[in-house]
């Protein structure tokens, strides 16, 4: 082959592997991008967590085309701040009195909002002998489940009333679990923590006669102990048409991976701030969440994405 063929032949191979190049790149800016995946983490499915879990991730869904939302059903706060922190979800829901008091070394999450107050409620039967914390000694007594805020809230409350260690008969059963125990007798009462109104708690008032016990004199040691969090709430007669009663109450956060970029962050944010109405159809304690008052996270910082947003509309 002469030296003019060969060269001929060398330009010919060089030219197909560029078209080819050319093509594969090509067929990679054609190619769909996979979805970003929002797993949200939250609790039982008659509680407010999945309620509100539920709305967001159809609102993700539905606004941000790049987004695949869905829900994760935990035992709720202590799991949720692990499973976002450990990278086994993006968001999810917790109590501020799960969170550690400093954020060094904790689990990498940051809070997109505080988002309403959880309510910590102690469940009997109405003509039962549990009237006060005190009656809980010796009986049979469900603290949440394993991995939920409720049984960090009432395992505290149970430590400044004097009743801890062996003095209650401890289970750890989730809502859902709580109900069904109590209804056939093999609990005396429960605790549950969540925002006004409790589906689980809803539907057992209305199927069977319950009393809610009064927890207001148990604020103030919680807080001389524990920090400054807890706060005094009124659960109405008309949430659950029992008796009136103050209890106990905490903050609740919707927190995220740190490490989730900033616009996806902001535009969560956005939806979860633009679509309160919606949310709080879904749950009416959504409906209760405000800019100004969301803004308020400590001991966890804004994300970065958040931020921006919070500052863009100057609560």
């Amino acid at each position: 082959m002469s030296r003019t063929s060969s060269r001929r032949a060398g330009l010919a191979t060089l030219s197909t592997v560029l078209l080819i190049a050319n093509l594969a790149v090509a067929s990679c800016r054609d190619a769909p991008t996979e979805p970003t995946s929002i797993r949200i983490a939250t609790g039982s499915p008659t509680a407010v967590y999945y309620a509100f879990g539920q709305s967001l991730a159809a609102i993700l869904n539905r606004e941000l085309p790049d987004v695949r939302a869905s829900v994760v059903i935990t035992a709720a706060s202590a799991e949720n701040v692990q499973l976002v922190g450990s990278g086994g979800a993006e968001l999810g829901f917790t109590q501020a009195d799960v969170l550690p008091t400093s954020t060094a070394g904790s689990p990498t999450v940051d809070a997109v909002a505080r988002v309403y107050d959880d309510q910590l409620h102690l469940v009997t039967t109405s003509g039962g002998p549990v009237r006060t914390v005190a009656d809980l000694r010796g009986r049979r007594v469900s603290v949440g489940a394993a991995g939920s805020g409720t049984e960090i809230t009432a395992t505290r409350l149970l430590e400044v009333a004097r009743l801890g260690g062996d003095e209650v008969r401890r289970e750890r059963l989730g809502l859902d679990d709580s109900v069904a125990a109590l209804r056939s007798g093999r609990i005396d009462a429960f605790f549950f923590s969540g925002g006004l109104p409790v589906r689980g708690i809803e539907e057992l008032a209305d199927a069977s006669a319950i009393r809610i016990v009064d927890l207001s004199e148990w604020t103030e040691p919680l807080r001389s102990r524990y920090g400054q969090v807890y706060v005094s709430r009124d659960i109405p007669r008309s949430v659950y048409g029992v008796d009136a009663v103050t209890t106990v109450a905490d903050p609740n956060y919707l927190i995220v991976r740190a490490d989730l970029p900033e616009p996806l962050v902001r535009e969560v944010t956005r939806l979860l701030m633009d679509r309160r109405a919606e949310l709080a159809a879904a749950h009416p304690a959504a409906g209760r969440m405000s800019p100004r008052s969301a803004i308020v996270t400590a001991p966890l910082s804004l994300h970065p994405g958040a931020a921006s947003w919070y500052r863009a509309t100057k609560p």
